[in-house]
């Protein structure tokens, strides 16, 4: 099943920011029931899975039903990749068989190669570099609380340099909004993802949080070990120390300043319960908004030949 104009989405700056924008305004439209339509109808989504998800799965899932569509859930455990097929040939056999695919792996390289040898668009739900579709939804987010436009936005992420980070720095250099990023040393984002940003964006980096979240309206964090670095959890507890959002930190943010967390979360090391629980939190708006972008990156990508979303 190939289409003649094939897009795919495994990292921000894939789509320019117009069609970011018009991308969160479908989601918008889409989250309000302003539209209603079902371009998914008849289609197909392969949903790849070699890390264990919840909202991943259960919004792409979800979001392909609403549009009409129908959502294969395929582990390791499920086809060929998790004895040794090559990806190339998992692309090609998938092609011709669904309209599109989403996966969520360890290895940035792996979905790359899957887009490069598959005819049909290819969709990043996540792997240890990038994780874009939470990073939409975080800025859908964002929007509904501090206005649509992105650019005047000053964003603190506390924490690891992980995929989060990273697509945070996409983010800011595709929309130009100002990004701190507080790390400790040994846990640095990607070096060249972060040079791109630093051309487009002013990014601050900082070993101390309080300077990062100082006047910041949006402030963000990740659990301190992400899945498959459960060995490293004690060795990154002591790195991170004095790296936990609490009332604290968040009293020295903006007065309009909203907390996200992709979760989940571990209450107690990256953030306190009375933040995650407390008037400024919107973490579980953001997850929800991980079904409204994702719908709207479907659309986008499946649901017309031309990209329109309509």
């Amino acid at each position: 099943m190939t289409q003649s104009s094939k897009r795919d989405f495994l990292a921000i700056p894939d789509f320019s920011a117009e069609e970011l924008y018009e991308t969160l305004d479908l989601a918008a439209r889409l989250k309000s029931g302003e539209y209603a339509e079902r371009p998914l109808a008849g289609k197909t989504l392969a949903m790849i899975f070699t890390k264990s998800s919840t909202r991943t799965r259960v919004s792409f899932e979800v979001g392909t039903f609403q549009l009409g569509g129908h959502a294969l859930f395929l582990s390791s455990r499920d086809i060929q990749l998790g004895r040794g097929e090559p990806i190339r040939d998992t692309a090609r056999v998938l092609s011709r068989y669904v309209d599109g695919i989403m996966i969520r792996t360890f290895d940035h390289t792996d979905v790359e190669e899957l887009a490069r040898f598959g005819s049909i668009p290819v969709i990043n739900g996540l792997t240890d570099l990038l994780h874009p579709c939470q990073i939409m939804a975080d800025l859908q987010t964002i929007r509904e609380n501090l206005g649509r436009d992105l650019r005047g936005v000053k964003v603190a992420w506390i924490g690891d340099g992980n995929n989060m980070a990273n697509s945070w720095l996409n983010a800011a250099y595709r929309f130009g909004f100002e990004l701190r990023l507080a790390y400790p040393r040994g846990y640095e984002p990607d070096a060249e993802i972060l040079e791109r940003a630093r051309a487009e964006a002013k990014i601050i980096v900082t070993d101390d949080p309080r300077e990062a979240v100082e006047g910041a309206e949006v402030i963000n964090t990740d659990v301190w070990a992400s899945m498959g670095q459960e060995e490293e959890a004690a060795e990154r507890a002591r790195a991170f120390e004095g790296y936990c959002v609490d009332d604290a930190l968040m009293e020295r943010a903006s007065d309009r300043a909203i907390f996200l967390h992709c979760l989940p979360a571990h209450r107690g090391e990256e953030v306190t319960d009375a933040v995650i629980e407390g008037p400024r939190s919107r973490v579980f708006d953001e997850a929800e908004n991980r079904l409204h972008i994702q719908k709207a990156i479907l659309v986008r990508l499946m649901g017309q030949q031309d990209g329109d979303p309509g």
